[in-house]
């Protein structure tokens, strides 16, 4: 979970644009005033010559989706196991819902020149690999790997994409 405030950006004016890259968590979403407010922070940046990416999580949203149409969550190691079915709903809720409100949100702030949504499947923005997640089980003391489903790692990005 990530929650930042920015209270002195406007104490100065990149010439250059630049791009910083914020994780924006899933919890701090639930929160009417911490969502306003991190809008808000981000007009204040685009106003200041600097452009976010915003890399947004949504695991509350996606748990809330799974239990509304009545798909069983399972976890590993604290780690959410990801079959086809949680893979197809959590597509559903982080590009479709999440990703289209944050940039309904920031698009209203003053200073924002354009804001898009995109999901790591367009263009190939992320490509990703099955997560081989290790661990010691502690009751045998051996090195076992979790079999998290779906669970990927990102090995490259599209940054030309995000710098286009």
């Amino acid at each position: 979970l990530l929650i930042f405030s920015i209270t002195r950006v406007h104490s100065f004016n990149l010439i250059k644009p630049s791009i910083v890259v914020i994780k924006y968590g899933g919890h701090a979403m639930e929160n009417d005033e911490l969502r306003l407010g991190f809008c808000e922070d981000i007009g204040e940046l685009c106003r200041n010559n600097i452009i976010p990416v915003i890399v947004h999580g949504g695991g509350p949203q996606i748990e809330k989706m799974l239990k509304a149409l009545s798909v069983e969550s399972k976890f590993l190691q604290g780690l959410r196991v990801t079959d086809s079915k949680t893979i197809e709903i959590a597509q559903m809720v982080l590009c479709g819902s999440i990703n289209k409100d944050i940039v309904g949100l920031i698009s209203n702030q003053d200073g924002v020149k354009g804001a898009i949504g995109l999901c790591g499947l367009d263009s190939k923005l992320i490509k990703a690999k099955i997560l081989n997640k290790k661990y010691i089980n502690k009751e045998t003391g051996q090195t076992e790997t979790l079999d998290l489903g779906l669970v990927g790692e990102p090995y490259e990005i599209n940054s030309q994409l995000i710098n286009d």
